[in-house]
């Protein structure tokens, strides 16, 4: 889903976790979490006590807050809500000059103004609660890919959101905020009866957690799966690149044989044609999928592929944990500590049972970078009425990334597939803050739409990404493939109102 933004991330209470974008060769992240590790990511035994302490109590406070059922949720999520626009009109001078002339005490959510990605980066320093954050020195901390992971000065993990929107963001998470969403991942898992049902399994492979993701950025998947890893020293998890060439993928991951795998929607597709093909050979007991949408057939393909279920996430890198899949194909909102608000083009309610044009985000948890009533992108349906799992959750279904898997010709007529995700990373990374769209016109043909620009940066743009994605096509076995900068811009879909960045040829509707 667009919101998550290369987004799967289980957390420190459930083992496995992801979420991000940008490149690399799959790397161990074990090693780097013990203790006496480099960059910053050794074990604290103190910090990991409290942290763990702090978990458990926030584990049974939205336990027994869900078990009163809906109205005691309701009441959570307001109180919080009154809390944290109180706090922000007192704390971010951003928030104040947004809210004055507003009544003080208690506003409808819908008196407030909504407030955007770019607005709120405009006015970084007056956004932030904690005087001591400043664009400058975040933005310095985050030059160097080495820092992933680490908590700037001591206390914030930090993570940026892709540039494909000509909009990058950065998002700061305190101990507070990470432990919240931690805890909302752990309560829908229930780890401990996942643990008794599947104990011995998971045991025979020695408990090992697969992340396939984007990995070479400070993007929110992979600082979540260094924390992870440096908050648990006893978790064997590694983190595969996307960018790999799909055979050698396979056999590392045969080699590995992980209990959990964590990808995309359209990775996870993949690797379950590899094994019903029998060339990919592990046999997992959980699979978790985050940062596209999921649709029902595919996630049917999957679970039959495996033999396992596939855990559905939706977050965003402004929100890590804003739904969870059920049983009957829906997404249930975390509405104690998010507020999602489905409108139109106006800004206007939208009913139940009707598609909204975008959503509105409140991210209860998040103290020291308020995001209140903000323009999140995705358009959200609301299930009418309960839905048949029982959760007391609202249910919602999400239109989020439909970008193709596009299947290219080799010179010896292979055909290789290539991930949406990792050809988006190639561009974010090669010409941040890229409005792009790519085409694929022919088996063997590519071409790349960029949105308007100066003609020289255009050109400047174009160079960069033509030799990037010339790169990764080579190291997929495609040097055939020939690659063309389009005259036009890129053009959202005609049905959805979204643009969507990498499209095959027989689907091209724009």
């Amino acid at each position: 889903m667009k919101a998550a933004s290369h987004n799967p991330v289980p957390t420190q209470a459930n083992a496995p976790s992801f979420m991000s974008p940008a490149a690399h060769r799959h790397e161990t992240i074990l090693a780097e979490a013990r203790p006496g590790a480099s960059h910053g990511l050794a074990w604290d035994p103190i910090r990991a006590s409290v942290d763990c302490w702090s978990l458990y109590s926030r584990l049974g406070d939205i336990w027994w807050t869900r078990a009163a059922g809906g109205p005691a949720i309701a009441a959570a999520s307001r109180n919080r809500f009154d809390a944290l626009v109180a706090f922000a009109r007192a704390r971010s001078p951003f928030y104040r000059d947004a809210y004055r002339g507003l009544p003080a005490g208690r506003l409808d959510p819908a008196a407030l103004p909504v407030v955007t990605k770019r607005a709120l980066m405009n006015r970084f320093d007056d956004w932030v609660t904690d005087p001591a954050l400043d664009l400058a020195g975040v933005t310095a901390f985050l030059v160097d890919r080495e820092h992933i992971g680490e908590r700037y000065l001591g206390r914030y993990v930090i993570w940026k959101s892709s540039g494909s929107t000509g909009e990058a963001g950065i998002y700061v998470q305190d101990d507070d905020a990470l432990e919240t969403f931690d805890a909302l991942m752990a309560v829908h898992l229930d780890p401990a009866r996942f643990a008794a049902v599947h104990a011995w399994r998971i045991a025979a492979r020695g408990g090992r957690a697969a992340l396939i993701a984007a990995t070479g950025d400070h993007f929110a998947s992979i600082a979540s799966w260094r924390r992870l890893t440096r908050n648990n020293p006893w978790i064997a998890a590694r983190c595969f690149s996307i960018m790999d060439p799909l055979p050698q993928l396979v056999a590392e991951l045969n080699a590995y044989r992980p209990a959990f795998v964590a990808s995309y929607p359209t990775m996870l597709s993949l690797l379950a044609e590899e094994r019903k093909a029998g060339r990919l050979e592990i046999d997992p007991v959980s699979l978790w999928s985050g940062g596209e949408c999921l649709p029902a057939h595919m996630r049917v393909g999957i679970e039959a592929a495996f033999g396992c279920p596939v855990v559905n996430e939706y977050g965003a890198s402004e929100c890590m944990s804003m739904a969870f899949g059920c049983n009957e194909g829906w997404l249930h909102v975390n509405a104690d500590w998010v507020l999602l608000e489905p409108v139109d083009d106006e800004f206007r309610p939208t009913p139940p049972g009707a598609p909204s044009r975008t959503v509105l985000l409140t991210n209860l948890a998040n103290r020291v970078q308020p995001i209140i009533r903000y323009d999140l992108g995705d358009s959200v349906v609301v299930k009418p009425g309960p839905c048949a799992c029982g959760s007391p959750l609202p249910a919602i279904e999400v239109e989020g990334r439909h970008d193709d898997v596009l299947a290219m010709a080799a010179p010896d007529g292979r055909i290789v597939r290539l991930l949406p995700l990792a050809l988006t990373t190639v561009v974010e990374d090669a010409a941040p803050a890229s409005r792009f769209q790519i085409l694929q016109t022919a088996p063997d043909r590519l071409r790349l739409r960029l949105a308007a620009r100066a003609p020289a940066d255009r050109q400047a743009a174009w160079r960069a990404l033509e030799k990037a994605l010339r790169a990764f096509l080579d190291r997929q076995s495609l040097p055939n493939v020939r690659v063309s900068l389009d005259p036009g811009r890129p053009r959202t879909d005609r049905r959805s109102g979204k643009l969507r960045e990498v499209i095959a040829s027989r689907r091209d509707h724009a």
